[in-house]
């Protein structure tokens, strides 16, 4: 399902255009690339939060209708209020279907529950990156890409090159030569591992 956002373009610029914008319930962003001239907007503050608040919006090509056009887009960066929670500014790139992206992809990490390292050996599933930048066209961005540690043993961890990605998509740090850890088992205070060496250190009754 695409996410769309609308939004109108403003012409009152500066800082003090933008705070009296946001006190009027809107954001203040721009939209660039794409070969256009940058344009800025501005947006429906509650509208936007409440798209913002999903994982989708940080991971997806969005559809920005603007002033009744509408274009796709990414988001590529945003300003919050330090104590309000709010967003003060957004930004989004203009996206060409013919061109590859880079986009950081989260990873939804399945089976930790039955990974021998954890079933059996009493460790947990540790996160050595919770997310990963990606090149595809924007028609092949995965929302997420899932990580199974089904078969992770005690100490044991999962690579970038070990994770299936579909068709058309790639891993930016692979493709220069680093492999990186995704995920690991470690063992943790008070497991299986600790007991079982506490227990070998018991005398015999």
């Amino acid at each position: 399902m695409t996410i769309e956002i609308n939004a109108v373009k403003r012409d009152a610029k500066g800082t003090g255009a933008s705070r009296r914008l946001r006190r009027a319930g809107s954001v203040p962003g721009v939209v660039y690339g794409g070969g256009a001239e940058a344009i800025t907007i501005e947006v429906n503050a509650k509208d936007l939060f409440m798209q913002f608040r999903h994982e989708s919006f940080h991971a997806s090509v969005l559809s920005l209708n603007l002033d009744g056009k509408k274009q796709n887009v990414l988001l590529r960066d945003f300003q919050m209020h330090p104590v309000r929670n709010t967003i003060q500014h957004i930004d989004f790139q203009r996206v060409s279907a013919t061109e590859k992206i880079h986009v950081k992809v989260p990873f939804h990490f399945i089976n930790a529950d039955i990974a021998p390292g954890v079933k059996l050996g009493g460790g947990i599933v540790a996160h050595v990156l919770t997310e990963a930048d990606v090149s595809c066209l924007a028609k092949d961005l995965p929302e997420f890409i899932e990580v199974d540690v089904a078969k992770l043993e005690m100490g044991q961890s999962i690579h970038l090159s070990e994770i299936k990605l579909q068709k058309g998509v790639e891993f930016v740090k692979l493709a220069h030569g680093d492999d990186a850890a995704v995920a690991s088992i470690a063992k943790t205070r008070g497991g299986v591992a600790d007991a079982a060496e506490a227990s070998a250190e018991t005398p015999a009754a």
